[in-house]
């Protein structure tokens, strides 16, 4: 099983880091989970593209996490020699936003259908909204979700990929937890966007002030990481993002909490885990 950080950026925008997306190939199917700012440009970048798609899995619907839909959708669609609908996995809500995002989309579906003589039908998406416990089952992969914390955005999910005698996690937005806890038990990569506070504290802007209430920091993700045995903290969706050369205190920070390897990642970072 492969994990790859397609894109490790937040809602700043910034030229070296895309939007939330964090890509997994297990079991012979790649799943996507979040589809934030410039995610097929990097999903490319990993060597795949929307057609290859298994599914995509949503943490949450915050604007940095979604953003992209649009172009998921719209690029699978035109590339696909046949239907091919897109499995969406998301928490309650999810239907909602994919349909008015396919509602938005309306004037381009349109102007598609009436050009290609082959294009029959709108882009098909399979929702489906998930909570808790098994989401994606088969031989070769399992994919389960817990709720986490991410109030006041309300529910929110994560994930657990068990796939080749390993396990992956991609938490998203959340402080620690329960379902949080659930989610890393034993994990061999656990990826968790976090926040460092002794550096957005010296920023004087209230509103980026506010993020800290409802994000992990670097310490409560090692800390999580800790209590859970992980072997590989992954820090993402990191705020503010480091300035080249200080990766090491990032590290640093949460090796004080934390005895396992710890990775600041970066745009298509990758780690394979498990029988190859």
């Amino acid at each position: 099983m492969e994990v790859v950080t397609l894109g490790t950026g937040s809602p700043i925008p910034d030229p070296n880091r895309a939007g939330p997306a964090t890509l997994v190939r297990a079991g012979g199917r790649q799943f996507l989970f979040d589809c934030g700012r410039g995610v097929l440009l990097r999903l490319a970048g990993a060597g795949a593209l929307p057609i290859t798609l298994s599914a995509l899995l949503l943490t949450h619907l915050h604007s940095d996490h979604t953003t992209d839909l649009n172009d998921v959708l719209t690029t699978r669609w035109v590339m696909s020699p046949v239907p091919l609908p897109l499995e969406v996995f998301g928490p309650v809500g999810t239907e909602a936003f994919v349909d008015a995002t396919v509602t938005a989309m309306a004037t381009d579906i349109g102007y598609r259908l009436g050009h290609h003589a082959d294009l029959t039908e709108p882009p098909g998406v399979a929702v489906t909204e998930v909570a808790s416990g098994v989401v994606v089952s088969s031989d070769e992969v399992v994919i389960t979700c817990a709720p986490t914390d991410h109030a006041p955005v309300h529910p929110t999910v994560g994930y657990r990929i068990a796939a080749d005698g390993a396990v992956v996690v991609v938490a998203g937005d959340t402080i620690p937890c329960a379902g949080l806890d659930t989610l890393v038990e034993g994990a061999d990569v656990y990826v968790q966007t976090v926040v460092r506070p002794s550096l957005i504290e010296q920023i004087p802007s209230a509103r980026l002030h506010d993020v800290l209430d409802y994000h992990s920091s670097v310490v409560q993700a090692a800390e999580t990481a800790r209590r859970g045995g992980v072997q590989t903290l992954v820090l993402t969706h990191l705020v503010p993002a480091p300035f080249p050369g200080t990766e090491g205190d990032w590290i640093a920070e949460a090796a004080a909490h934390f005895d396992g390897e710890v990775i600041v990642a970066v745009d298509g970072w990758s780690r394979t885990v498990g029988s190859t």
